[in-house]
This record gives structure tokens, C-alpha cells and sequence, in this order.
């Protein structure tokens, strides 16, 4: 079922799109603006943009996309302001996994005031966290724009609750990535995860936490892929 993307260059998406379609149907569970939660897409799209985007008219804009490249049907479109044309890319076990990965921006995930109306305290500052020793840090000077998007293939099926248990492995996955490199946060206020699955699977699997076997090639795949794009 994993396929590949393929990288498009078009006049709606001028920094690239990396386009994913599957040879059969899938189902998917994602984060993503456009096509978020669970779907039967027919494509997933990561569309490149430049660091100063605006655009709050995301639907209109992805559809904009999806027409002139020619994609039937609906889909899963994300955005980022990170470089679309070199994602970086881990498998292991039958998992797949795309990552574009940039942290101009990194925040805390727990590192704002509370906004729960009636309460005023605020979160402790998080520590600063070193890289592991051993391990290497972000390259000095590095282009870093923003925005993590992860697109994660399974050759099963995952039932509704194995599906949260993946996004949820993916987001520890990436945030361990993050804090071994040293960056100051828990990923970027637009990360976004996409997991895919084929949807004739003969069965569905329970679990796709951190020790299961699923799960544990998800968090393996994402690590990987996020270090690698870190490095780049």
C-alpha cells in the first residue's frame, strides 16, 4: 500500500506540492486543516508556501491546488513554509513515513497562560532541554521556516481508538526528535500528522501505542524522520 510522493511545481503552489495517491481506497485519521479527522481520502497534499503566508481561506486555496494538478475527489491538504522538495522519509516493518520539517517557531505545548476563563496561573517555564550526548544539534545557520507535517503509512487497519493511540505515538515520537536536538520547544504551533491505512485491511488493529508492535515501528519511523529533517 505505501506509495511515494510526487513533488509538483504549479501556479497556486509556486514552492512545490508533494501529491500521495493510493492505487486503492484508504482511510485516514489527521490533524490537518483541510480534510482534518477521519476521512476516505482520495489524495493527500503538502502544500509549499512562502514564511510570510496569509491566507486564511485554506479550503479554497487547497482546492485551487488540487484542480489544477488534476486530483479527483477529496483529500487531506497541508501546508507548510518548509522545503516540500527533499522531505525526509523512514520505513521500517511495512510503516512508511514522509516528514518536511522546519521550527522557526518552535513553542511549548504547556508554555502559555492557562485561558480557561477564571484561571489565572500560569505555566512554569519549561526547562531547556541539551541534545543527548553523542548527538548532534541543529546545523549552525540553517534555514529553519516553520511547520512539522508527518505523513504516516500502515499496511493494517487501525480501529478508532488505534488510530488516536498513532497520532499520539507520532506527537511523542516527534517532540522526543525535538529535545534531543535542543530545540527550545514541543514542536511548532502548526504541526500537523496524517496516518493512512488501507481500507480493505482484513482486520483492524487495537492498539498503536508506544509498546505495541505498530506503534512502536510508528514512533521508530517519525524519530527517525524528524532527526533527519532536522539535520537538513
Amino acid at each position: 500500500m505505501t506509495v511515494e510522493p510526487a513533488l509538483r511545481v504549479t501556479d497556486r503552489a509556486p514552492r512545490g506540492v508533494l501529491v500521495w495517491r493510493w492505487p486503492a481506497a484508504v482511510d485516514a485519521l489527521s490533524s490537518a486543516g483541510v480534510g482534518g479527522g477521519v476521512s476516505r481520502p482520495c489524495w493527500v497534499i503538502n502544500i509549499g508556501v512562502d514564511s510570510g503566508y496569509g491566507r486564511t481561506d485554506l479550503t479554497d486555496h487547497a482546492t485551487e491546488v488540487s484542480a489544477e494538478i488534476g486530483l479527483p475527489g477529496d483529500g487531506v491538504a497541508l501546508f507548510t513554509a518548509a522545503d516540500v522538495t527533499r522531505p525526509a522519509r523512514s520505513a521500517a516493518g511495512g510503516v512508511t513515513v514522509h516528514a518536511t520539517v522546519g521550527v522557526s517557531h518552535p513553542t511549548w505545548a504547556a508554555g502559555h497562560r492557562h485561558l480557561c476563563t477564571g484561571d489565572s496561573a500560569t505555566a512554569a517555564e519549561p526547562s531547556r532541554v541539551d541534545p543527548t550526548p553523542g548527538q548532534s544539534a541543529i546545523p549552525a545557520g540553517a534555514p529553519r521556516p516553520g511547520t512539522i507535517n508527518l505523513v504516516i503509512q500502515v499496511p493494517v487497519g487501525l480501529d478508532g481508538g488505534a488510530g488516536v493511540n498513532a497520532v499520539i505515538t507520532a506527537t511523542e515520537a516527534k517532540t522526543q526528535a525535538l529535545l534531543e536536538a535542543g530545540v527550545d520547544g514541543t514542536g511548532t504551533a502548526t504541526d500537523a500528522v496524517v496516518v493512512v491505512w488501507p481500507s480493505a485491511a482484513e482486520r483492524s488493529e487495537r492498539f498503536a501505542g508506544p509498546r505495541s508492535p505498530w506503534g512502536a515501528r510508528i514512533g521508530r519511523c517519525v524519530h527517525a524522520a524528524v532527526r533527519e529533517g532536522l539535520a537538513t
